[in-house]
This record gives structure tokens, C-alpha cells and sequence, in this order.
């Protein structure tokens, strides 16, 4: 305030009132409205402004008027009478706002040119390249358990993880260290039901890497031994996109991310030859400021090796973050914020062109459903439909989670529920889907292409070579147990005996005692008993009486007593684990 006053009467030459004190504010104000990133409308709109808050100030266009001294034209207090401020003073009250206004744009722009990159404008992959796959751990479920798998009930596509080396100087790739691709086809049976989906028309891909054991890149020694390691599993399920989940050591494994790039690149180019063509995605952990400095150092060695990358994935995850009161989706969309960022400047650092849609026709986000690892950090419905509402608005091209497997709620004999478990989320789900929720808006392929459902070749029933026994109703079948039916291979929910055939149409899936896998494949092998050699143990007898513990021999086959029998077939325990006095041995 001071003895000068808010009116500026008095004629010193600090005062606002004074002509040379009033033409300087008048050429910082001119001077403030040309301020550059200053989004007013162009030319014309900086004009139309700078008319505005000119005027507002007293500093309007000069006109001098005959026989006055120009010096009153400048003066608030001795303004001339025609003048449109005649009788006026100067409000410093409307300065003081106007300065305000003015100020907070040109800090507004200073603080924006102290930013690197700006926000990419938005507009994002189109409908046909937003796609949504959630992550299945296909070595959790066999036998019965695939009557209850969600792997073939989810909206999308799937992500199958996670393919890693047999050793950590063992180049052969498996799924997770544990089983061979064949081990994979037998006990998960993994080839048909892919087979499945891709008739269905789904879209598939095949993570390797994760958290957990040796990265292929880090066992095999060459980028050719690598290249081949890769293509045996894309060529085994006909796979056409590919996710690499680096994290853990081997963000920073200089070697194995030098082979990675040129391995990847070599099949990019052989897929190229033969007229395909091969999607590659980087699935790499972020902060809520995006990606770290290793995983913006993998983007890079990918590009730097001529690979075409399709997109990075944020591994929306495991935040620990300071501010303990944040929601997970609002650290998640802080990181992708930050990652769109990044993108835009590697693509940019190295001479490459970002598509149509920009960086967010790029990205990727995977949340982990339900409870992390961070006990303090769960992902609710409520923040998978704030990230799925942010990833529609901004174009994101790929949706997935962490995973599929664990899409329901625990049971109640699961009481710890901030502990991660593979199998639920940690969260009461009340029927409904985090799948259904972050597939919304995101109905399209990786490829942008539709892929249209088709059926494949028939194979006929035959007992001879059909990879399962055929189904008939006269057999007692225990859960778990697979049977074929007209082509196609089924496995029993519950034990059930003469009821209705696997793919009866009138039976909704709820009500039916089959659920159905997959095809039969023209490469399936036929179905056997292990042998044992003659002798190992007598033959059964129909006439013996056998307690429990007794072996025998009946077709070439080893069977041990469960208890007390006569009279009764061993063979039938290969399809009635429940009722029948006899088990099957292996054979071993």
C-alpha cells in the first residue's frame, strides 16, 4: 500500500500515474502478451489480447489531439475530453488483476519451456489396434483344473507366459523351467487349446522372460542359437506377436540385451521375406514418473538394433510409492503420462517416425489385479474403471493385467488375502470380471487386422488314433478324466456316468459334465497305456481275489489294488479314479 496510495496521484517517477512509469508497464504488458508457447490463437489471437488488457489498463491506442501536449494523453488524472477515459482515473485495482492475469500466463509459459517434451496431443491407436490380453500362467492348471480354467471364457486375447531357458547355460526354451513345449502339450494341453482360440479368431501372444528364472537372451550364447530358440516356440503355436518381459537382472545383462535386439531383428527380417511379419512388444517396469533408466535403455538397444517395435508396455505395478494416499490407477496414469513422454523422445532421438496416433498409439498398460506385492497397493474394480476410462480417452493401444489366473475372488478357506496368490485376486469381486472392465473400449488386434473365426480340419473318431479314449455312455468317468467326441477333445467336470453326450447343444456350459478343450490335431499321438515287460508282476484273474496293495499285469499294463476286489477289470480305473478297486502305475 504505502504513503503513494493505490491511485497514483502523486507525479514522481516511480508513480503509475507518471507518463514514463505508465509507458513502461504499458510495453510490459505488450511485451508479456507476446510471451512465446502462449496458446492465445495465433497472431490474430496474441492481437486481440494484447487490445484487451490495454485497454482495460488505460494503455489504448494513441491518438494525439491538435494543440494538447502529448504528455496528458498519458496521464489518467489529465486525460484529454474527447478521450474514450475522459473523467476517468486509472483503477489499479483492474491492473492489479490484469498484471495478474498476465503474469500467471508468461510463468505458466516459462514453467512449460523448463519441460523437455510436452504431453503427446492426444489421439491414440484407432479402434482395429486397441487390443486387450491378459497374461495366463499356463503352467497352474492341468487335468481337472482345465473343467474350471477362465483361460477360454475371457473377452480378447491372451498372453501366454512365460517361456524361459531350460538352465542358465541351457538355450532350450520351456515353460517355466519346469516343462518342455511337449511336457506343456501333454499335461497342460497347451498346442490344442491355442488351436482353439485361434479358430475362434483371438488374439495370441508369448511372453518370454519374467521375474522368475533364466531369460532365454541370458542363456543361449549366440543370436542365431537365440533367433532359433525364439522361432521354435512362435512356429509351434503359429504366433505372430511377440512380448519380451525384461525386468529384474536382466534389465541390466549389457550381453544378453545386445543378442535380444539383433535375434529379434533377424526373425523380423526372415519373417519379412516369407511375407509375414512379426510384432514386437517391450513389457518393462515404470515409476510414477515412467520408465526407469534401464528400461529406457532397452527401447533404445531394441531401436539402435533396427528392430520395429510395435509397443512398450508399462508394467503398471509395485509402485511403492511415498505418497501412501494415492489411488494405484492414479500412480498408473502418472506413469503412463511420464511414458508417453519418453516414447515420444527415443522415437525422436533415433530419427524414427511415431505412427498416426502418436506415442499412446504405442503404449501399453499392465496392471496387477487385486492385491500386489506392496500390501498396501491393491488394484480395486474402482481403479480398473478409472484406468480403462483413461485408456479409451487417450487412445492406449494395449490392454493386459497380471493375470487372467488370478481373475476371482479367494475362497474362504484363503483368509490371508493380502498375501499375493497366483490363483485370486485379494479383493471381493462380487461377480464381477477385472477382464470384463479393462477389455472395454479395446476390441481390436495387435495387427489391426480382424481375425475372422474358421473351423479347421476335421479329424474322424478313431479308437486307434485318437490321442484320448472315446466317449461312450455305457463308462464311468471321474473328473479330470479326457475323452474324444465327433473331433473333438472334452474333459469331465465331475464323475458322471450315462448322462448326455460332451457337446450336447440343449445344456448351457454350466449344466454340462464336459468342458470342452480343443480339437483333435492331425499331430496328436495316440492313445496308450504305459507297458510294462511280461512277468513284472501275475496276470489278473477274474476268478482272483486281490487285497489292497496287490499288483498285477492286464494287457501289458501294471495295476495296484486299492482294496479288497474280485472280479473287476483294472482297465476301468483308467477312466473311474473314484469307484474302481484299482490304480494305474506308471509304468517306472
Amino acid at each position: 500500500m504505502g504513503h503513494r496510495g493505490l491511485r497514483g496521484v502523486h507525479h514522481d517517477r516511480d508513480a503509475v500515474g507518471h507518463r514514463a512509469s505508465h509507458r513502461r508497464a504499458c510495453h510490459g504488458i505488450r511485451s508479456l502478451v507476446r510471451v512465446d508457447g502462449l496458446d492465445l490463437g495465433g497472431k490474430e489471437g496474441r492481437r486481440r489480447a494484447r487490445r484487451r488488457l490495454l485497454s482495460a489498463v488505460g494503455c489504448g491506442p494513441r491518438r494525439r489531439a491538435a494543440g494538447r501536449d502529448r504528455s496528458t494523453l498519458m496521464s489518467p488524472v489529465h486525460a484529454p475530453r474527447r478521450s474514450r477515459f475522459a473523467g476517468r482515473q486509472l483503477s489499479f485495482g483492474r491492473l492489479a488483476l490484469s498484471m495478474a492475469v498476465v503474469v500467471t500466463l508468461g510463468l505458466g509459459a516459462t514453467a512449460a519451456a523448463l519441460v523437455p517434451t510436452l504431453p503427446p496431443a492426444v489421439a491414440g491407436a484407432d479402434a482395429a489396434h486397441r487390443w486387450f490380453a491378459p497374461y495366463y500362467d499356463v503352467t497352474l492348471e492341468s487335468g481337472d483344473e482345465l473343467s474350471r480354467s477362465t483361460m477360454d471364457d475371457a473377452p480378447g486375447g491372451l498372453v501366454l507366459a512365460f517361456v524361459v531357458a531350460a538352465g542358465d547355460d541351457d538355450c532350450t526354451p520351456t515353460w517355466g523351467r519346469t516343462y518342455t513345449l511337449d511336457d506343456a502339450a501333454q499335461r497342460f494341453q497347451l498346442d490344442r487349446r491355442v488351436e482353439r482360440m485361434q479358430r475362434e479368431g483371438r488374439p495370441l501372444a508369448v511372453s518370454f522372460g519374467g521375474a522368475l528364472n533364466t531369460e532365454l537372451a541370458s542363456a543361449c550364447a549366440t543370436v542365431d542359437a537365440l533367433a532359433t530358440a525364439y522361432r521354435t516356440v512362435l512356429d509351434r503355436y503359429g504366433i505372430d506377436t511377440v512380448d519380451l518381459d525384461i525386468e529384474g537382472d536382466a534389465l541390466d545383462d549389457a550381453a544378453a540385451t545386445a543378442r535380444r535386439a539383433a535375434a529379434i531383428a533377424q526373425l523380423q527380417k526372415q519373417r519379412s521375406a516369407e511375407g509375414t511379419s512379426l510384432q514386437v512388444w517391450l513389457t518393462l517396469p515404470v515409476a510414477p514418473d515412467g520408465l526407469t533408466a534401464q528400461g529406457s535403455a532397452q527401447v533404445s538397444a531394441m531401436l539402435d538394433g533396427g528392430v520395429e517395435i510395435a509397443g512398450v508396455n508399462a508394467m503398471t505395478m509395485d509402485f511403492n510409492a511415498d505418497d501412501h494416499a494415492a489411488s494405484t490407477s492414479s500412480l498408473a496414469i502418472s506413469a503412463l503420462d511420464a511414458t508417453a513422454r519418453q516414447v515420444t523422445d527415443l522415437w525422436d532421438a533415433h530419427g524414427r517416425t511415431l505412427p498416426p496416433g502418436g506415442a499412446w498409439a504405442l503404449l501399453g498398460a499392465t496392471p496387477m489385479i487385486g492385491q500386489s506385492d506392496i500390501e498396501r497397493e491393491v488394484f480395486t474394480l474402482d481403479d480398473a474403471r478409472a484406468l480403462a476410462d483413461y485408456a479409451t480417452a487417450q487412445g492406449i493401444a494395449r490392454m493386459s493385467m497380471w493375470s487372467l489366473n488370478r481373475d476371482r475372488t479367494c475362497g474362504s478357506n484363503y483368509p490371508l488375502v493380502h498375501r499375493v496368490s497366483p490363483l485370486c485376486s485379494g479383493v471381493d469381486q462380487a461377480g464381477v470380471s477385472f477382464a470384463g472392465i479393462l477389455a472395454d473400449g479395446h476390441t481390436g488386434t495387435p495387427s489391426g487386422e480382424p481375425l475372422t473365426p474358421h473351423d479347421g480340419p476335421i479329424v474322424p473318431d478313431d479308437a486307434a488314433t485318437s490321442p484320448f479314449p472315446l466317449w461312450t455312455s455305457q463308462s464311468f468317468y471321474s473328473a479330470g478324466v479326457f475323452v474324444v467326441w465327433r473331433g473333438s477333445v472334452y474333459v469331465s467336470k465331475w464323475w458322471n456316468e450315462d448322462g448326455p453326450q460332451p457337446d450336447d447343444p440343449s445344456l448351457d456350459a454350466a449344466a454340462s459334465a464336459w468342458t470342452y478343450v480343443g480339437p483333435v490335431l492331425s499331430s496328436d499321438r495316440p492313445f496308450t497305456l504305459p507297458q510294462l515287460p511280461e512277468g513284472t508282476y501275475p496276470e489278473w484273474s477274474a476268478t482272483g481275489l486281490y487285497n489292497q496293495g496287490d499288483r498285477v499285469l492286464y494287457d501289458g499294463s501294471g495295476y495296484e489294488a486299492r482294496w479288497w476286489s474280485q472280479g473287476q477289470r483294472p482297465d476301468r480305473s483308467v477312466l473311474d479314479h473314484d469307484y474302481s478297486p484299482w490304480k494305474l502305475l506308471d509304468g517306472s
